[in-house]
């Protein structure tokens, strides 16, 4: 299944990397939420696809209307994580699509078309990157580790959210080497995954932004949990925390000051 899935993600990798380079059509969903024709044809096509090739799942995409579907043996897609980056030029975005068996996760891939990386991985099997074996840092010192985060859209609307966000960053900046944001949490969590940062959090995630990347981190020996440093759950949590596992319990404790 791996193979397949990899085959027809890089076919509409081809279409992003069209788009990329292209004038773009663009929307907003919200206030800093915005949509391109390119997110719309890319989710087409891998619905199209993979329906007619995987029957036996369902799947769940972010332009969607999934009110339907039943999350159990899914295959969820974001077509573009990183949409903002994507209009704008910064190659910092990706293909996301995790294939989940009875809620469990199965196979992640994540696709960065421009930058030429594919992430993957299979439950139990390892995380990869371009078919070489990948694994998380073995830094265990919070005040060296560099961390990544990314600011919610309902920062724009929503002054609780932001002051929780300012709070956090605040909290953690001082106790750690650094923070990164770099606009595509599925990216992040396969920088975590790789050993380029040590840990990861966010709130407001959608399940399609960290549906694969989570496989990927966690093949890599790396940690996923929610704020209360408790088991992750797609479509409940507010707060997602990722790191090397080694850092965990620093990160969890510096975001709960």
């Amino acid at each position: 299944m791996k193979d397949k899935l990899i085959e027809i993600i890089k076919e509409a990798g081809e279409i992003m990397k069209e788009g990329y380079f292209c004038k773009k059509d663009i929307t907003f969903k919200a206030k800093k939420d915005l949509v391109t024709q390119y997110d719309l044809a890319i989710e087409n096509f891998l619905k199209e696809k993979f329906e007619n090739e995987f029957k036996d799942f369902n799947v769940i995409a972010e332009e969607s209307d999934n009110t339907s579907k039943i999350f159990s043996n899914s295959i969820i897609v974001d077509p573009i994580d990183g949409t903002t980056n994507f209009v704008n030029k910064v190659p910092h975005t990706a293909i996301s699509v995790g294939v989940y068996k009875d809620k469990k996760p199965f196979i992640g891939i994540v696709y960065n078309p421009i930058l030429n990386q594919l992430f993957y991985a299979i439950a139990n099997e390892g995380a990869y990157c371009n078919d070489e074996k990948i694994e998380v840092s073995d830094e265990n010192d919070f005040q060296k580790a560099l961390l990544s985060t990314g600011f919610p859209y309902s920062s724009g609307s929503c002054e609780d959210d932001l002051n929780d966000v300012m709070k956090k960053m605040k909290n953690v900046l001082p106790k750690c080497q650094d923070i990164r944001r770099l606009g595509s949490a599925a990216l992040d969590l396969c920088y975590v995954a790789n050993g380029t940062y040590e840990g990861f959090y966010e709130m407001n995630l959608k399940a399609w932004d960290v549906s694969a990347g989570l496989i990927i981190l966690q093949e890599a020996g790396g940690k996923v949990s929610n704020i209360d440093g408790n088991e992750y759950k797609l479509f409940e949590n507010k707060y997602i925390v990722a790191s090397n596992n080694k850092i965990h319990k620093d990160l969890i404790k510096t975001l709960n000051l």
